[in-house]
């Protein structure tokens, strides 16, 4: 077997240095993307909300017009 190669201080500091940039940058980044997403999703609950009335308004009103038919 061989032996493991040093690896150089500065390729290290390198590592260390994106590894830690990259947790900052993704931690800034979900909570710009956070309030974002909770404002779609509560709009998308009011359309689920409004689609579902309005469903349940056409199903009377079509039962109530097959009534009438019969």
């Amino acid at each position: 077997m061989v032996p493991p190669v040093q690896v150089s201080p500065l390729i290290k500091t390198a590592r260390w240095s994106a590894l830690l940039i990259g947790l900052i940058y993704g931690k800034q980044r979900y909570d710009y993307l956070k309030p974002i997403a909770a404002e779609e999703k509560r709009i998308e609950e009011e359309e689920k909300k409004l689609r579902e009335e309005q469903e349940r308004i056409y199903k009377q009103l079509s039962e109530g017009l097959s009534d009438t038919l019969i």
